[in-house]
């Protein structure tokens, strides 16, 4: 009966820790989403009042919480009971992840200045109500789990993906905890960068002397966050386009021996941006063409 006990412990312990491995294996291969992830919230929290940065921040951590509870069941269906749907929503979330790559490069080079003066409108404006303020609150809390809500599917599915033929229980373990590393991790870094001009502006109280180490640290703090911000959204695109890449070399059999002369990053990164300007060509046309029929309706 002992024998039969330790047996079991052993066979949980080797479990856990094959869950371990796969679980940083997963993390590792969602990093590029969360890294834009990490970037998107850290944008979608920036803007607020400094009171009401830490509680919009934690509506949007529940939020991203349900969005996973809800996304995980489905996922976990999906692969006991229709495998190829995995892989089917792991390259149609690929897609999303090359065009959502492409169309913020354009919007980096040709809708520069409109992104610009629109965040000046969102922060700057000081003539609104309090009921005006909190109404925009809520639409980008809103706007922000939607975001998150896309992004988390892509994490679920490719941290999926890398169990996919491993027992049921196994990927339940391993794609769960990769999901709490997902929402704490990144919304408790966003809560750590929100908070850091802050902390800045304390450490500038503490010393009038202009000279003094809290005086130079704190104000390096407060210039440095708006280029960690600008910093992580370019390193964010970057890893959309290098994840959607590797999603389509490793799962469209066609492009298994594409450019296999260059290195593997370079490869991904060129794939992502190829399928990401066709489909944002596509998408780009299909407005056109529905403008166009609005436009000859409307006469």
């Amino acid at each position: 009966m002992a024998s039969g006990f330790f047996a079991l412990f052993d066979d949980i312990a080797t479990l856990m820790d094959d869950v371990v491995v796969m679980t940083k294996i997963s993390t590792k291969k969602t990093a590029g989403i969360l890294g834009d992830d990490l970037a998107v919230n850290a944008e979608k929290a920036t803007g607020f009042v400094s009171s009401r940065e830490l509680p919009v921040l934690w509506a949007i951590t529940k939020g991203s919480a349900i969005n996973k509870l809800i996304i995980l069941p489905i996922a976990f269906l999906l692969s006991a009971f229709v495998p190829i749907g995995v892989t089917i929503a792991l390259i149609l979330g690929g897609i999303y992840l090359a065009f959502e790559g492409v169309e913020k490069i354009y919007h980096f080079f040709f809708h520069r200045e409109q992104k610009e003066h629109i965040t000046e409108a969102d922060i700057g404006n000081v003539n609104l109500s309090e009921a005006e303020v909190l109404e925009n609150e809520k639409k980008k809390i809103k706007s922000a789990i939607f975001t998150d809500f896309i992004l988390s599917v892509e994490i679920v599915i490719i941290a999926l993906g890398t169990v996919i033929g491993k027992p049921l229980l196994f990927q339940i373990l391993v794609v769960s905890l990769v999901a709490v590393i997902a929402t704490v991790g990144v919304y408790g870094i966003v809560a750590l960068i929100v908070r850091m001009d802050d902390f800045g502006l304390k450490l500038v109280s503490l010393n009038s002397n202009k000279k003094s180490f809290s005086n130079l640290f704190g104000n390096l703090l407060i210039r440095t966050l708006p280029l960690i911000i600008k910093s992580l959204s370019v390193i964010g695109t970057i890893a959309l386009l290098l994840v959607a890449g590797g999603i389509f070399i490793h799962h469209i059999d066609f492009l298994h021996h594409f450019l296999e002369v260059l290195p593997g990053i370079l490869r991904d990164f060129i794939v992502g941006l190829l399928v990401g300007f066709l489909t944002f060509l596509v998408v780009k046309t299909l407005i056109f063409i529905k403008k166009k029929l609005f436009r000859k309706q409307g006469k």
